[in-house]
């Protein structure tokens, strides 16, 4: 089986043969992204496919969010080439949950606390630990703070 850096790699050969611009230039920046990863700290380490993929989600965020920044500032080809980066990024992550899907893990995790005697706002804690472990790689942390804090108000 191959890892997750393997099939990067595979697919970074495949784009620049293809002479697909886009694609290679993202690739080549994720895969740059990676080995950065590798090296950080005291000695050299290979990243498992779970720490590849969480580099790649910080990858695609920072894409959505340049996007967004591009748009407000009026360039909007700039911003179209971010979205499409972040689209492409996107392919090799997880199904994100959708809203319901998520609002159903949290309802959970807020019964949960519930029982074990946190309630209302304060419970945030003690629900965002239950939670994140059970949505990781499939939500983001501000889409999960935001539904928690909406079920935790009312």
């Amino acid at each position: 089986m191959t890892t997750l850096k393997e099939k990067l790699k595979a697919d970074l050969n495949a784009a620049i043969r293809e002479r697909d611009e886009l694609r290679s230039s993202t690739l080549r920046l994720t895969i740059t992204a990676i080995q950065k990863e590798e090296v950080a700290g005291k000695t050299k380490r290979e990243l498992s496919d779970d720490e590849v993929q969480k580099v790649i989600a910080k990858e695609a965020k920072k894409r959505r969010e340049a996007a967004e920044a591009f748009a407000q500032g009026g360039r909007a080809e700039s911003a179209e080439r971010e979205r499409a980066e972040g689209v492409l990024l996107d392919a090799y992550l997880p199904k994100q949950l959708s809203d319901e899907e998520l609002d159903g893990i949290v309802a959970a995790a807020v019964e949960e606390a519930k029982a074990a005697g946190a309630e209302g706002p304060r419970a945030m804690g003690a629900v965002m630990k239950i939670v994140n472990p059970k949505v990781a790689g499939q939500a983001d942390g501000g889409r999960v703070a935001a539904s928690v804090k909406k079920l935790l108000a009312g």
